[in-house]
């Protein structure tokens, strides 16, 4: 028989008989809400209900703890606003005959939903563990949440990021909002408040909802978010929504992480558009960065990126769906007029794109102004190695012959343009100088009508070559000299720098695990290949680098893997946790007791974490 007594509905751990814990400091007079389970209610015989972390549009979602596993958990309950009625058995239905269809089509949604994220692999969201039907309605058992939102660690932490900061952090959640796309499942809640940051430094994704949820309805209560909504969700009509609709949401989310601020709701949006990016944060953002978010916060469906994947290769590769466009149109023959600097791209879905580009009125400042060179190679290289995809396009070197061994290769040009008569009336063209420029810069620009000419040639990639002194990613060598006077349509060979063949690697040793991964990604190493393991050690400050395989100075492959290893020792509150688990024990009986080692930390009401300060030293 299982004794629910022994469990404090605030934290999980050993329950004192104390009317307050001695852990989380809940008070065991507080009760649930009227409508929710009661505290240490026994669900499905296993699971013993806590304190309700969250009331949404779906149902609740309460602290919990699995006796067969001994550990806590997170349980969401079906249980949409407005129209469930709970029994005093506990059952839950629908209010009255005319809700019923709503209910029970949304709980077939909630566990259909459910079931379909728990057999999805590698996305970083909390883990279904369990997704089962009991008391007239349905429960989803997901690994315990102890992070806080991304909303309240941007406030503990001076309030933005920078690029560096952010791209790490953000790329494998957008790979994860891809994924589930992929899958056929749109969020249509991305925002800071649906986005958890950890204890170890990584963003999850949360309130992962049925789509019913997500949009104007008379039958459901919404739950959408202004500022991170977009338009197409101030409509009943959810047929509208789609993968643009999580483009919208994760365009936002990173324009607050960035600037500070949302974006005005979508709704007040598209009646007057007017929003601005100073000078001074635009010359600190990338170009791709720039270009992807006004993009992506377009209010109207045809103008906004058309997918998540289109989103992410802006962000990483300037993939513009204008660029897209283009090189449809120049297949199809068609013409098209370049956007005006300064607004938004519009999305050339439509025939009347060249409209729509003079009319976008979303604009910011200095999107054309150069990032200095450190910082731009520092952010495309560490983004295009998140995608395999992308790196192989450009750095693979498995099974590649044109990989030029030499460490210093020749900035000369390597002219092999054969002299062809010229017509005296042919029209000719001055090759751009391309040397020591970012590849990525000269793909984007080929792609741009009147930016150096690049449209003019035919550009191609020969072969790559490690070099010492040219950055990688960069170009080595072009095959025509630069300002060279020549017939459009030529052919320029160019070679790019895959960057010294061996790095010294760098002392990464007292560094936060963030700052630490910026600086062996500056130095050339793959994001994929720098593992993070957690060691303890009570001599060290907590969740610093306390060791790394190889030792710094040592001499590698940038395709080498890197380990460091993350002091999981917490300090302070690991005494004050220990202490305090030392007074329990001693008042406790000799009972068998549930394993809470983990469950240290204080929550507040809405069950997120109260201690901060891990947060913000890992940040410092």
């Amino acid at each position: 028989m299982i004794d629910v007594n022994r469990f404090c509905p605030g934290c999980m751990g050993e329950a004192t008989g104390d009317r307050y814990c001695d852990i989380c400091g809940y008070d065991n007079l507080s009760k649930n809400p009227v409508e929710a389970l009661n505290v240490r209610f026994l669900l499905n015989n296993r699971y013993v209900i806590g304190k309700v972390l969250e009331q949404s549009s779906e149902g609740f979602t309460y602290l919990a703890f699995d006796t067969e596993s001994n550990t806590p958990v997170d349980i969401k309950e079906y249980f949409p606003l407005g129209i469930s009625i709970r029994h005093p058995d506990k059952t839950v239905a629908s209010k009255s005959s005319v809700d019923n269809f709503y209910y029970n089509e949304g709980l077939l949604e909630f566990v259909d939903l459910n079931r379909k994220l728990s057999k999805i692999e590698n996305i970083v969201i909390f883990p279904i563990l369990s997704v089962f039907e009991d008391n007239g309605t349905a429960y989803s058992v997901m690994a315990h949440n102890t992070g806080i939102t991304l909303s309240s660690f941007l406030e503990r932490n001076g309030n933005i990021l920078k690029w560096e900061q952010a791209r790490p952090l953000f790329f494998p959640l957008i790979e994860t909002i891809v994924t589930l796309n992929d899958n056929g499942i749109i969020h249509g809640g991305i925002s800071p408040e649906t986005i958890s940051v950890g204890r170890d430094g990584k963003l999850r994704l949360t309130n992962i909802a049925i789509i019913k949820t997500r949009f104007a309805s008379e039958n459901f209560a919404t739950a959408i978010y202004p500022g991170c909504a977009a338009i197409e969700q101030y409509s009943a009509e959810k047929g509208n929504m789609g993968s643009f609709t999580d483009v919208y949401g994760i365009s936002s989310t990173l324009f607050r992480v960035l600037l500070g601020t949302l974006p005005p709701p979508a709704n007040e949006r598209i009646n007057n558009d007017k929003m601005s990016i100073s000078s001074s944060i635009a010359s600190d953002l990338p170009r791709q960065v720039l270009v992807a978010l006004a993009n992506g916060l377009q209010v109207k469906i045809g103008d906004r990126t058309v997918s998540t994947v289109k989103f992410r290769d802006e962000l990483v590769y300037g993939d513009t769906q204008d660029n897209l466009n283009k090189e449809e149109a120049k297949k199809t023959g068609e013409v098209m007029s370049s956007s005006s600097s300064g607004n938004i791209s519009s999305r050339a879905n439509t025939k009347d794109s060249a409209d729509k580009n003079k009319s976008s009125s979303l604009k910011y400042a200095g999107i054309a102004a150069a990032c200095t060179a450190g910082l731009f190679l520092i952010i495309i290289t560490a983004a295009v190695f998140l995608f395999p995809n992308l790196r192989d396009a450009i750095f693979n070197k498995k099974d590649d012959k044109n990989v030029i061994t030499s460490q210093t290769p020749s900035t000369e040009t390597e002219s092999q343009v054969e002299d062809k008569p010229i017509s005296p009336n042919e029209k000719l063209y001055k090759v751009p100088a391309m040397v020591g420029k970012p590849y990525i810069e000269i793909l984007k620009a080929q792609d741009t009508a009147g930016e150096n000419n690049y449209e003019y040639f035919n550009i191609s990639v020969s072969g790559k070559a490690f070099s010492n002194t040219i950055p990688r990613g960069y170009i080595c060598t072009q095959s025509v000299e630069a300002d060279k006077e020549v017939p459009r349509g030529t052919e320029v060979k160019l070679v790019i720098s895959l960057g010294p063949e061996k790095i010294k690697i760098a002392n990464v040793i007292g560094a936060t695990e963030d700052a630490a991964k910026i600086e062996l990604l500056k130095q050339g190493f793959l994001y994929d290949n720098i593992e993070v393991i957690e060691k303890y050690d009570s001599n060290s400050k907590p969740a610093t680098i306390i060791q790394q395989e190889p030792e710094f100075g040592t001499v590698i492959s940038p395709d080498a893997s890197v380990t460091v290893y993350l002091n999981s020792y917490k300090g302070e509150e690991e005494k004050k946790s220990t202490s305090s688990s030392s007074n329990k024990s001693s008042k406790s009986s000799a009972s068998k007791k549930p394993n809470t080692t983990e469950v240290t930390e204080n929550t507040g009401e809405n069950g997120q974490s109260e201690n901060a300060d891990d947060y913000e030293e890992e940040n410092d």
